[in-house]
């Protein structure tokens, strides 16, 4: 859009991501997989010795010497790249599968999610596909196909098919020239990220934040620290209940918002409407400060 220049039609003044996949899986997932499990040690309740497999593993194969050196404000330089992770350091595979034996309904999305499974009209309520017995999923039904002028086909979230040329996706990450290039070509850019989110981890975002050059230069220079404020309001239907007051965190420097949502899944708008509807107002230039 910004290649046409046309400001009639394309005029982008904003732009907004959540929980984005915008680096490498190794920086994203891996090497702040050990920290996350330390933070929300509760919802991960491991023994001893695979608390000590999985630092071992993080130690062994450089991830906790990265998030030390390169999480860091300012950032000391350009982030170097990691081997894509073998077996023997896939940290992140190994924690999933423990607290699942630990947790059967851990949901990859929210870490916070415990059993029952969770009927979800999408037929997806977390970590894997679930329909309760008699159910369908609803945008598979006709009836609703119909209503909204959908093709009558076979309706699934998830892709059956590769998305990608040979099911592979060999594009650079967003965060090495796409992004920094749209924060400096617009007015406003938000990257927000929940903190329970387990399939990206808002630390893996940060680290990539602090490896992007904009504006003259690199990362933020300070920790985002703002406390994010939704004003109090009242509260109306019991459907659409909505939290208040200090709900997360933020950071802006040279047009980019870093946003944390805090008791958030990967989906920000579902796990907290209110945060997200803030952000919302601000990223549409209604209100100029998320603190107030």
């Amino acid at each position: 859009m910004f290649e046409k220049k046309n400001k009639r039609y394309f005029n982008v003044e904003s732009t907004m991501i959540f929980d984005p996949s915008i680096n490498k899986d190794e920086i994203l997932t891996q090497v702040p997989a050990v920290p996350f499990v330390e933070h929300w040690k509760g919802l991960f309740p491991f023994n001893e010795t695979f608390t000590k497999q999985i630092h071992d593993m993080a130690d062994k194969c450089g991830y906790s010497n990265y998030m030390k050196e390169h999480l860091v404000y300012p950032p000391k330089g350009k982030l170097p790249a990691l081997p894509k992770a073998t077996p023997e350091c896939d940290v992140w595979t190994a924690i999933f599968d423990a607290v699942s034996l630990v947790n059967p309904c851990f949901d990859v999305y929210q870490v916070a999610t415990t059993c029952p499974l969770l009927y979800d009209v999408l037929g997806f309520p977390g970590s894997f596909e679930y329909l309760p017995a008699g159910a369908n999923v609803y945008f598979n039904r006709t009836d609703v196909q119909k209503a909204i002028n959908a093709p009558l086909q076979k309706w699934t979230e998830c892709a059956e098919h590769p998305v990608f040329v040979d099911g592979k996706d060999n594009s650079e990450p967003s965060s090495f020239t796409v992004i920094p290039d749209v924060i400096e070509k617009s007015p406003r850019t938000i990257i927000a990220h929940g903190d329970l989110d387990y399939v990206l981890i808002s630390n893996g975002t940060l680290l990539s934040i602090q490896n992007m050059t904009w504006g003259g230069a690199q990362g933020f220079s300070q920790e985002p620290s703002k406390p994010l404020f939704v004003p109090y309001h009242e509260r109306g239907s019991l459907s659409t209940l909505s939290g208040a007051g200090v709900l997360g965190r933020h950071h802006t420097e040279r047009k980019l918002t870093y946003v944390e949502l805090y008791l958030t899944g990967h989906m920000g708008p579902q796990y907290n409407p209110s945060a997200s509807y803030r952000i919302l107002e601000y990223l549409l230039g209604r209100i100029d400060d998320l603190s107030k």
